[in-house]
């Protein structure tokens, strides 16, 4: 079977950038693999600004649609759990309009395969909808309902929650592809099977270095206050922070050893290949990065994200570096020093994503191919046949359809 002209659709959760980077990515392996990408459905909230980049880099059609997704509070810091449920509840009579415009797309592109990059809403349209076309799911949140992902202890509402949420946004899905710092076994009979991160090109090409400067990422622009306070008390520490605040355009120079950034792909990773450390709100995808570069990172999860709260204990445990529960630099300065981890163990690791992914997303769609053959070599014949004998007679058949 070859895989010109199979055609895939994408669904992207446009929540941090993450999702959108390893859209990307998947996008970039897929079509010089041969696959077309007919297609983007993007899922967007009005809370959050989907980054220049990725419209810049994208290649095929985007077609935007309201997706769940959190509300912050006043500060733009923490998550507000019962107001994002009560929002979303309100808001479903939307969602349901746009399950059946998405219905409508898939039946216009016609694609071969849906890859979903963990959106609930598609999860929700597959419950209900149960479409012909199959669906593969990625992310690292899949990685949540592996048996052997250690969680940290207490938190039995949060950790149930955050699995049934992750699998609602695989619901009958072929195959669920869990991005992991680090190997664990396929769990076949749930259809989960781990694999390393989705890491862009760029990151195997940009030039490594130490510089003078802590690079900070931020989900959340609530916590540029944290980051100007303590910058007051270290004005010495230069520091280089990414945002998503609307009202910074490109770069705003506090003073001479603060600089924001307007979320920027590229930039950021050369900032980040050239920094001394790290520190992020707990995010997969800068983490990944971070160990790749093997930078010291410094990991604040945003409050009442337990999902962040997981990924900083998870990543800590496979040598990314320390966590906290405020921006206090002055941790990650003293461990600096301390941090020991070989990044040769994750580069490996990371390595063996491209011929992985293909080795799955070829095998999904060599399977439909072959179920589709099956009912084209079967369901016309009788058909044929019915129509060219009307009565009860039939015809003696020597060989079987399509046999010698």
């Amino acid at each position: 079977m070859t895989t010109t002209g199979k055609r895939i659709l994408f669904a992207v959760q446009g929540e941090g950038r993450g999702h959108l980077t390893q859209a990307i990515t998947m996008q970039n392996i897929l079509t010089e693999a041969g696959y077309e990408i007919c297609g983007i459905l993007l899922g967007t909230s009005s809370a959050r600004k989907i980054p220049d980049f990725f419209f810049d880099q994208i290649k095929s059609p985007i077609y935007r649609f309201a997706s769940p997704n959190f509300v912050t509070d006043a500060n733009h810091k923490s998550i507000r759990i019962l107001p994002s449920i009560t929002k979303n509840l309100v808001r479903m009579p939307l969602y349901f309009r746009n399950m059946r415009k998405i219905n409508d797309k898939i039946k216009e592109l016609n694609p071969d395969l849906f890859i979903n990059f963990y959106d609930p809403l598609i999860g929700m349209y597959y419950m209900l909808y149960n479409p012909i076309v199959p669906l593969v799911c990625i992310a690292h949140q899949y990685i949540f309902n592996h048996p052997d992902f250690q969680f940290p202890k207490g938190f039995f509402w949060q950790k149930l929650s955050l699995k049934i949420f992750t699998l609602l946004t695989a619901s009958r899905a072929k195959r669920k592809l869990a991005l992991s710092m680090y190997k664990l076994p396929d769990v076949e009979m749930d259809k989960l099977f781990v694999i390393p991160p989705l890491l862009r090109r760029d990151v195997y090409e940009v030039p490594i270095s130490t510089g003078d400067y802590i690079l900070i990422y931020l989900l959340n622009s609530g916590y540029m206050d944290d980051i100007i306070k303590w910058h007051k008390n270290h004005p010495d520490v230069k520091l280089h922070c990414f945002t998503d605040k609307a009202d910074v355009v490109d770069e705003w120079k506090y003073d001479q050893t603060l600089s924001f950034h307007q979320i920027n792909d590229k930039k950021f990773l050369e900032l980040m290949a050239g920094c001394k450390a790290f520190a992020s709100t707990a995010g997969f995808e800068s983490i990944c990065e971070a160990l790749y570069f093997g930078k010291p990172t410094f990991m604040v999860p945003v409050e009442r994200h337990f999902e962040q709260f997981s990924n900083a204990r998870d990543s800590a445990k496979a040598g990314a570096g320390i966590y906290d529960s405020h921006f206090n630099l002055d941790k990650l300065i003293d461990y600096i020093t301390k941090h020991k981890t070989d990044p040769e163990i994750f580069r490996n690791w990371a390595s063996g994503t491209k011929e992985i992914l293909l080795n799955h997303i070829d095998s999904i769609i060599s399977d439909q191919f072959s179920i589709n053959i099956n009912e084209l070599s079967n369901v016309p014949v009788l058909e044929t046949a019915q129509a060219k004998f009307p009565s009860n007679k039939r015809p003696v058949r020597t060989s079987h359809p399509g046999g010698g």
